[in-house]
């Protein structure tokens, strides 16, 4: 039942995938209206998160913010399918890399990356570009969702160019396996902790928030350089990865230092370009 369940979800999608941009688009804006005005999903959860976030701002932006938001989802979403069948040339033109330097330098080196991101601007079709202009292994640590036949689904796809899939739990150990070798492990910053793993929390966006703890005991403890990649939007279609060192040698820092760097850095880009954001996760669910 779950390969028929599979096949019946899979090849649909990847017939979709094959579409031309412009197609897609034009069905993502049918998804949009769908979504947004026929069905509503999630907009309580997004209205919340967005005037808590922002309670100094009018109505009229919060419900700007709020339009613009559910116009890039139904966006990301057509684009996460388009991944089933796009290539490694299309990919390295519709994504750039403002600063490949920074990452190239530390494995030339011999270092390996922890490079912390979030789930802003395209992040499914970074693990694809970044697989396509290096040949360093990428981990990719992910939250293991609920429904398994669409996470076996979206991890084919994201490692369709190499990436290595590790549930969040697995992590360390196969840190620990590349431990003699160059490599990259991206991390999501902005996940949420399960009530008994919220140990820490800070001031994000205006509220209490827990934060995870593992990409900082992760750093310490392999004392790899931590890089946050902001993955911005240029337009439709297009989107654009840059890197910024936040530690170097983080065996040295204070305790929640780098947790602190990459929540704040984080922060300052949302506040800049809050429709990019995923505003329809439930971020503060336990912040108690």
């Amino acid at each position: 039942m779950k390969k028929v369940l599979t096949s019946l979800t899979k090849y649909p999608l990847y017939i979709i995938s094959l579409l031309p941009f412009p197609v897609l688009y034009l069905m993502a804006d049918l998804l949009y209206a769908i979504i947004y005005y026929a069905v509503g999903y999630r907009r309580q959860v997004v209205q919340s998160n967005l005037r808590n976030a922002y309670p100094e701002k009018t109505d009229a932006e919060i419900y700007s913010i709020e339009k613009k938001f559910y116009h890039w989802l139904s966006d990301m979403m057509l684009e996460s399918i388009k991944m089933a069948s796009m290539s490694p040339e299309t990919i390295k033109k519709r994504f750039r890399l403002n600063n490949p330097e920074l990452i190239s330098n530390y494995f030339s080196q011999g270092k390996p990356v922890l490079l912390v991101t979030a789930h802003y601007g395209n992040w499914e079709w970074g693990s694809l570009v970044l697989s396509a202009n290096f040949r360093e292994p990428l981990i990719i640590v992910y939250k293991p969702l609920t429904n398994k036949t669409f996470e076996e689904m979206m991890n084919h796809v994201r490692s369709r160019f190499g990436a290595i899939m590790v549930p969040m739990k697995q992590t360390l150990r196969k840190i620990v396996n590349y431990r003699s070798s160059t490599y990259w492990a991206v991390f999501l910053g902005d996940q949420t902790p399960v009530r008994q793993e919220a140990h820490y929390f800070t001031s994000f966006l205006n509220q209490r928030t827990p934060v995870f703890l593992g990409i900082e005991k992760i750093a310490k403890m392999t004392n790899a350089p931590v890089v946050f990649g902001h993955l911005n939007r240029i337009k439709r279609g297009y989107y654009e990865a840059t890197f910024t060192t936040l530690s170097e040698h983080p065996a040295g820092t204070t305790e929640y230092e780098i947790t602190e760097s990459h929540t704040r850095l984080l922060e300052k880009i949302i506040n800049e370009r809050p429709e990019l954001w995923l505003w329809s996760h439930k971020r503060w669910k336990n912040s108690y």
